[in-house]
């Protein structure tokens, strides 16, 4: 195995084009201009399309008249410019088309600043767009994963007919860790049945958002909720790290599970039994696996680059257990010894000596 030394928002890049991406359509912004920088250069020399377009809103659209055709689209952007996405986002669903959006997350509200956050979190898996839907949300939190949830958006995306976000932050998108581009390890979807290619010889085909009647309609997003379930049985993904006998559980995402899981390590040198939990998909979120830690975590503390977001979701999955907090909206990252010293506070009822 050969590692190089790669940038997460190179490897997001490569690893799309890796995958079959065969249009990307974007916008530059702080701080994921790297991804169609790099794409610029090398989807013209496979005779794939590259465009940069005037607008976020021009290329999510973009995007889908390239997936309703049967191209394999990708756009990238960050925070505020996903924003202007959401409308799109929302058409793509209801149409059921196979997009994948990198959001690489920079600090807000507004225009807020180019340094790494993580307060989009309810704008990915929330959405801001109108109507009843939900979008498939990966969060790498290492470069190699970047690779890895990359390849695994692009399936996903073709697999369900449904968008698909890579979560990614700043700091992962700017920093080079070691890392492998191997190859793209999932089967090919076939999508002859329903593209847009040209009714000749076969009768027409339609994709739209928009319902006939109120029955109708309720009938389509039935059908929409009943794939999401599927999803949610089938593609939820965490990992863990000594959670088997811990008494406080930290629950973060992406780049920040990192530092928690160096708080981890230093609390259990110190006879403090925590683990940390990381969900890698946000949604589906891992609900089920967190309400069997309840069962036996005396504590939960979540750990976030914001002001507390998915700690909602973590309330409702532990039903009713014990959850502190620990964020900030933006600036220095959450280091090490700040977390220990919020488990040691946290803990002082479980560890009375500590």
């Amino acid at each position: 195995m050969t590692l190089d030394l790669i940038k997460g928002n190179i490897a997001i890049a490569q690893a799309a084009f890796d995958a079959g991406c065969n249009s990307y359509f974007a916008y530059p912004i702080t701080p994921q201009s790297e991804i169609g920088e790099y794409l610029g250069a090398i989807m013209p020399k496979a005779n794939r399309v590259y465009v940069c377009a005037e607008s976020e809103i021009a290329s999510i659209n973009m995007c889908i008249g390239s997936a309703a055709t049967g191209g394999t689209p990708m756009t990238s952007s960050s925070s505020c410019a996903i924003s202007l996405m959401q409308e799109g986002l929302s058409y793509a669903c209801a149409q059921e088309l196979p997009i994948v959006v990198a959001s690489v997350m920079r600090a807000g509200p507004g225009l807020g600043n180019i340094y790494p956050s993580q307060a989009d979190y309810n704008q990915a898996v929330k959405g801001g767009g109108n109507g009843d839907y939900n979008i498939i949300v990966l969060a790498p939190g290492n470069v190699q994963e970047c690779i890895d949830y990359t390849h695994r958006a692009f399936y996903l995306a073709k697999k369900y007919r449904n968008p698909v976000f890579i979560l990614s932050d700043g700091l992962i998108g700017q920093m080079m860790e070691p890392a492998e581009f191997t190859k793209y390890p999932y089967e090919d979807i076939d999508n002859s049945d329903w593209i847009l290619s040209g009714a000749k010889g076969r009768e027409p085909r339609i994709i739209r958002s928009l319902s006939e009647t109120g029955e109708m309609h309720h009938e389509r997003v039935k059908k929409l909720f009943q794939k999401y379930k599927t999803i949610e049985e089938n593609e939820v993904l965490y990992k863990e790290y000594f959670t088997d006998d811990a008494d406080i559980i930290v629950v973060s995402f992406g780049s920040l599970s990192r530092n928690v899981k160096g708080a981890v390590k230093k609390c259990r040198e110190q006879g403090i039994k925590v683990g940390a939990f990381r969900p890698v998909t946000l949604y589906p979120f891992p609900s089920k696996k967190l309400y069997e830690l309840s069962k036996t975590a005396k504590k939960f503390i979540v750990a976030e680059m914001n002001m507390g977001q998915m700690i909602n979701d973590v309330k409702v999955a532990v039903k009713g257990a014990d959850v502190d907090f620990i964020g900030r909206s933006a600036g220095d990252w959450l280091d090490i010894d700040e977390i220990v010293d919020c488990v040691k506070e946290s803990a002082g009822g479980i560890y009375a000596n500590i």
